[in-house]
């Protein structure tokens, strides 16, 4: 069956599903320290892989409910889609063995491997129309990780505290910093080509099969 927007119930319906298992793992930790006044609710919500699940569980409400359509629809689902596949990958390859205050392996899990996989497969499964892999998509992309730098480099040295080890110029300094950060700029920049690239390439396979 198929909806306005042109998206199967089922996946909809999948959305609203998985948007709510990540609700659930987005406030469980914060709801458990309502009483803790040592917690800093400010630094839970610094991390990538918090923020990057916030878009990407609107977007699975949002399509989920509404099902909207249209370009800038469509570039926020490939912007979510890239954000939640950084966080997979740095997550599996820089962070799986340092504490980012999710202490639960049910909501590691979910907000590291689930909410990513999902918003991966949403985007294999439905096509974006006019969603092209252009310098101009990618830099508009990247803007929201780039400005996630900034903010975690300036707020750093006040707060004396920074989300993750690769970010954390005390040790390494702000050379090693400075050429660690360029080649994960490269690095999502060539991921966000490929998001952009492999929009419905599910049901495009299928078509011309």
């Amino acid at each position: 069956m198929v909806v306005r927007g042109g998206t199967p119930l089922w996946i909809r319906a999948l959305r609203v599903v998985f948007a709510v298992v990540g609700i659930v793992a987005l406030v469980w930790i914060p709801l458990r320290n309502l009483d803790n006044p040592n917690y800093s609710y400010l630094n839970f919500f610094s991390y990538f892989t918090i923020q990057s699940n916030i878009i990407g569980i609107v977007v699975l409400l949002v399509g989920g409910l509404r099902d909207p359509d249209g370009r800038r629809w469509e570039l926020l689902r490939g912007a979510a889609t890239l954000y939640l596949t950084i966080t997979l990958i740095i997550y599996a390859l820089l962070l799986a063995d340092i504490d980012v205050q999710l202490t639960e392996k049910w909501i590691n899990d979910i907000l590291h491997r689930l909410i990513p996989v999902v918003l991966i497969a949403d985007w294999l499964l439905v096509l974006a129309p006019g969603v092209k892999p252009t310098v101009k998509l990618v830099l508009g992309w990247l803007a929201y990780p780039l400005a996630y730098g900034a903010y975690v480099l300036i707020r750093g040295p006040f707060a004396d505290w920074y989300p993750y080890p690769f970010i954390d110029p005390r040790e390494q300094g702000y050379g090693s910093l400075t050429i660690g950060l360029v080649v994960m700029a490269v690095v999502f920049a060539i991921l966000g080509v490929i998001v952009a690239a492999v929009t419905g390439v599910v049901p495009r396979a299928v078509a011309r099969r």
